[in-house]
């Protein structure tokens, strides 16, 4: 993995905060994953079918990652484009869990390779609850792997970091949404 310069990354981590706020930042009234409404909502979509974006976004999380980490996993939706492209980025390879285990096929929830032993990382996009990054990793656990970490793009700061927390794993986010200002929303504002 060609690792970007230390000395690049704080322009880096802000031109891509910016370009996906223009690229997902939505404001009116949305209902959330979680039952919860918000007046805005980040449209994880937007940012992970961009490929520049992506691939910038996957180059941050690549440099967030253990050092002894040896698969991502990516939970279903969201989580496969960020695990496929961080594992683009890095070599490293990724597991997919289902919602589910599926009714037909291999009828798994894990989808791609998780083995006991391994240190993974769960990738998510946007967490709010952080209910489905858990369960992915309580998934990647009951395969025998041990989750070092759960990494999002974005902490929208509503529970979601205190309950991975506090069900025992680290959480780390690219972006908070509380400590980040908003300017380039639609309507210039911050999120409420």
């Amino acid at each position: 993995m060609e690792r970007i310069p230390e000395a690049l990354l704080p322009a880096l981590r802000a031109r891509t905060w910016a370009r996906l706020v223009r690229a997902a930042f939505l404001r009116g009234e949305f209902t959330l994953s979680s039952g919860r409404h918000s007046t805005y909502y980040i449209d994880k979509y937007r940012f992970e079918t961009d490929p520049h974006l992506l691939r910038d976004i996957a180059r941050l999380l690549a440099r967030a990652l253990p050092a002894d980490v040896n698969r991502l996993v990516g939970p279903a939706l969201g989580g496969v484009p960020l695990a496929t492209a961080v594992a683009l980025e890095t070599g490293i390879p990724f597991a997919i869990v289902r919602p589910e285990a599926k009714d037909h096929g291999t009828a798994r929830t894990v989808e791609g390779r998780l083995e006991a032993g391994d240190r993974a990382v769960v990738l998510e996009d946007v967490v709010t609850t952080g209910g489905q990054s858990l369960r992915a990793a309580r998934v990647a656990e009951a395969a025998g792997a041990r989750v070092s970490l759960i990494l999002a793009v974005v902490d929208r700061h509503e529970g979601g970091r205190e309950g991975i927390v506090n069900a025992g794993y680290r959480f780390d986010a690219l972006y908070d949404i509380t400590e980040w200002p908003i300017d380039n929303a639609p309507d210039g504002g911050r999120p409420g």
